[in-house]
Parts: structure tokens; sequence; C-alpha cells
């Protein structure tokens, strides 16, 4: 399972500033869904499937380790508005990364039904029941105005679980501080070929194939570190 730790940004080592050269830079690399582009359907397309993750991860991924490489290059020459002025990038490109790395994993052919375990208990304690959380998560990502992620996350401060949304490809912890255990993408290419502009069935859809078990794994480690 990916986590916040192994997808951080801070993936670039540069000699120090002095010397001026850059020493080693380790690149992303799109990673492998862990099931076929067509093991979704009927809730999500073969065809979305290809096009979301060879296409359009595939972008943030280049566009990242590029525009880390420019980075690298900054840092080393001390050049720090060009360090400010490839922030909007890195966090565009690096949250996209790290948002579809997690999205692929939280979903299975498997998936569906409800959670059970300390994840069902958590989410019992924090929402009344399932179905609670199940509507106001829902709700958030229907309700997301443009393109944006909402996501079901974990205060490590209060140990309690919280639904957010995310504009864009704004990362939930490095923008909320909570940990993310699930999300859903509410950018049109996850489902317009399929769902045509009817948001609210895709996002009903989804929940038939959440991996639950993936999500209690999260919840445990984040309740471990925390």
């Amino acid at each position: 399972m990916l986590s916040a730790k192994t997808l951080t940004l801070a993936r670039c080592a540069t000699k120090p500033a002095f010397l001026g050269t850059v020493a080693t830079r380790l690149t992303h690399t799109l990673p492998d869904l862990p099931y076929d582009y067509n093991a979704l359907e009927p809730y999500i397309s073969a065809d979305i499937m290809k096009l979301h993750h060879s296409k359009h991860h595939n972008t943030y991924v280049t566009n990242l380790n590029i525009a880390e490489e420019k980075l690298a290059e900054a840092v080393a020459k001390n050049d720090v508005n060009t360090c400010i002025n490839l922030q909007p990038a890195l966090k565009f490109n690096g949250g996209g990364h790290i948002n579809h790395s997690i999205f692929w994993e939280v979903l299975s052919p498997n998936g569906g039904g409800e959670p059970s375990g300390d994840l069902k208990e958590t989410i019992k304690r924090d929402f009344g029941s399932f179905e609670n959380m199940k509507k106001e998560l829902s709700g958030a990502a229907v309700g997301v105005q443009g393109s944006g992620w909402s996501w079901l996350g974990f205060n490590p401060n209060s140990g309690r679980l919280r639904v957010a949304v995310c504009a864009n490809q704004d990362p939930l912890q490095a923008t909320t501080g909570l940990i993310p255990l699930f999300g859903i993408d509410v950018w049109e290419h996850a489902y317009y070929l399929q769902y045509k502009n009817v948001r609210p069935d895709y996002v009903q859809a989804i929940f038939n194939i959440a991996n639950w078990k993936n999500v209690a794994d999260r919840l445990a480690d984040a309740k471990e570190g925390s």
C-alpha cells in the first residue's frame, strides 16, 4: 500500500549550493494498477480506466518530474524566485500523483459492501452509521464545484474521522492535515465517458467497488502513526 511517507515529494537530493551541481534525483514513476483496466466494470468502464491511468495520471507524473528537476537546479543555483515560481506546478502535479496513487488502491473488483472491524466501529462512532458517512461523503463529492476530490480522512490530533473536500488536485494531508483513507475523484475525466454529466450516479457506483480492506489498513497505519 502506498502511504503518505512513500509518496512524499522530497525525493531530490542536492549537493550543497556552493558546489553548484545536482547530485542525485530520484524520479517518480506511474504505478501499475492492481487489476486490469476492465476489472471495475460495469461501474467504471475499461475505456475510462485506461485513459485515466495511462494518460491523466501519467501526465501528472511526467510534469512532476519536470518540476522537481527544475527545482533541484534552482536550489543548486540558490535561485529563490524560481523555487517559489515552481510551487503551483509541484502542488498540482504532486497532488495529482498522490491522489491517484491512493485512488487506484481504494478501489477493487472484489470491493463493495460495508467495512468491518475497527473501521466499521470508528465510522459508527464518528458518523453514527455507515450510511450516514456514505451520505456525507457522497454529498460532498456531488457538491464539488468544478473539479476536485471528496475524502474520508483521519485527524491525527483528534483521532477522529472526517469528510473533507479538496479543489483541483490539492492533496488532502498537505492541505488539511487529515490523513487520506478513501477518496472519490470527481474530475470529469474520471466518469464523463460513461456517466456524462450525471455525477451522482458515478458517485453512488463507486461504493460498489470500494476496497474497505485497503481503507481499514490505512486507518490502522494512521492510528499507529498518530
